[in-house]
């Protein structure tokens, strides 16, 4: 009897197997399954990233697709004198720097560039030797732009300044076309910058420190709130 028993629930279990129904679940499950696989697609992957002068990630110029808007220089390349603001004074003695002591000028700017102990005295210094080496050796100052134009660089990221060869692109357009990227962008206008400090040198030194000047504050300029208490007024009491 066990036997037979033992057969039967064989047999049912056999059945139980093949039944339709259960294929037909089981194929169900397995389209349903098949469904979701060829259903999910991967996320895209993500684009190449470039960076601009305040270290923003952007892609195609920025975030959304648009191009970035460059900020504009506060005063153009040879206004020597600056302009007719409340900064007409500072702009004078930046102009009587950049003409006298350049080494003064340069030093002053990486000073409120980056405000580190000792910033000033370590610019100022190197630029004076190698203005005197090129003035003694060649007749001119050719060797303190070498080491200035990084500044130049510095001061157009820092402020997401427009810079020469996106003005001459934007003037002409006709070097739009040789961009493939930021990195490669970034490249033109340093060399850009390197060809200012070269050609224009005194003038590069003077727009620089006067862009500063309008942004920076001065290092050893420590701004402190000042309390002023007022007495109260004169009280009277009245009789009724």
């Amino acid at each position: 009897m066990a036997g037979e028993d033992n057969h039967k629930a064989q047999r049912g279990d056999e059945h139980e197997e093949s039944s339709p129904l259960l294929k037909e679940n089981d194929s169900k499950i397995c389209y349903k399954g098949d469904a979701k696989a060829a259903s999910f697609v991967p996320p895209p992957a993500a684009e190449g990233y470039g960076w601009t002068a305040d270290g923003l990630p952007v892609s195609h110029g920025s975030v959304i697709g648009e191009p970035i808007s460059r900020n504009q220089w506060n005063s153009s390349l040879f206004a020597c004198l600056g302009r007719n603001d409340e900064f007409c004074s500072s702009d004078l003695e930046v102009c009587l720097l950049g003409s006298v002591a350049p080494c003064v000028l340069y030093g002053s700017n990486a000073e409120r560039l980056g405000s580190a102990p000792g910033t000033f005295s370590n610019h100022c210094l190197t630029y004076f030797g190698l203005y005197f080496v090129g003035n003694s050796l060649f007749g001119w100052n050719c060797l303190a732009p070498w080491f200035s134009y990084s500044s130049r660089s510095a001061i157009r990221r820092k402020f997401n300044l427009e810079g020469s060869f996106e003005a001459m692109n934007r003037s002409c357009g006709c070097c739009g076309g040789c961009i493939e990227d930021e990195m490669q962008r970034e490249h033109l206008e340093t060399t850009c910058d390197f060809v200012t400090h070269v050609l224009c040198h005194t003038c590069a030194l003077c727009q620089e420190g006067r862009e500063l000047r309008r942004k920076v504050l001065h290092p050893g300029f420590s701004p402190q709130s000042t309390v002023v208490v007022i007495p109260p007024g004169e009280q009277t009491m009245g009789r009724k």
